[in-house]
């Protein structure tokens, strides 16, 4: 009866634990992450979406307008548009047009926060650290709910993947690959708690 106690407890114990709980305080400069943000000034995305058994594929065109907004628009190769979305520069976020079976708050919430993850937006640097463990490095900015983690290198050279976490562990997985001239190649985005993927492949126009 007690070894079937503490055995429980330890369970309990180790379900609480979190995957970040062994970081250490690391003296690199939070700001040394920009290097890293794309350059969105005009890509275009062969794009797959794979959601809850659902899948979707088309072309993603990311643009910079003149007023410093970003432009979102995901379509299929016959023109037909998914979504419309703008990331303003003072943080914001419109929905311009969705289909019907997306115009859902937490789909779109969920859209919204993942590519933010991705365009680097919602970093405070007065509010960030700068993290470690053996191997690599880990920018860390608070969020409304959660942190967004960006993790390199122990050099701080290679973007290794981003995060987006609760507390304890990744509810969302990012790469981004090859940059060039600013943007990157390729483009993956991995939800953990539910089956949605996004993978982008950028078109040379």
């Amino acid at each position: 009866m007690r070894f079937l106690l503490l055995s429980s407890c330890l369970f309990i114990l180790a379900g609480c634990s979190s995957v970040y709980q062994n970081l250490q305080p690391d003296t690199g400069d939070v700001t040394a992450i920009e290097k890293f943000r794309p350059d969105f000034k005009v890509a275009l995305y062969k794009t797959e979406v794979e959601v809850v058994g659902h899948h979707l594929s088309g072309l993603l065109l990311i643009k910079t307008l003149p007023d410093s907004s970003v432009r979102m628009v995901f379509s299929n190769e016959m023109g037909f548009k998914f979504f419309d979305f703008a990331f303003e520069p003072d943080g914001s976020f419109k929905v311009f047009y969705v289909i019907k079976q997306m115009d859902k708050k937490p789909v779109i919430t969920t859209l919204q926060k993942d590519f933010e993850l991705v365009m680097m937006l919602k970093q405070n640097p007065k509010t960030a650290s700068v993290l470690k463990d053996s191997a690599d490095r880990y920018y860390v900015f608070p969020q409304q709910k959660g942190y967004n983690y960006y993790i390199t290198n122990a050099t701080g050279t290679e973007l290794l993947r981003m995060e987006r976490s609760s507390a304890k562990k990744p509810i969302v997985q990012a790469i981004m690959k090859n940059y060039i001239n600013g943007i990157p190649d390729t483009i993956g985005i991995t939800h953990k708690n539910f089956s949605f993927t996004i993978s982008l492949k950028r078109i040379e126009r």
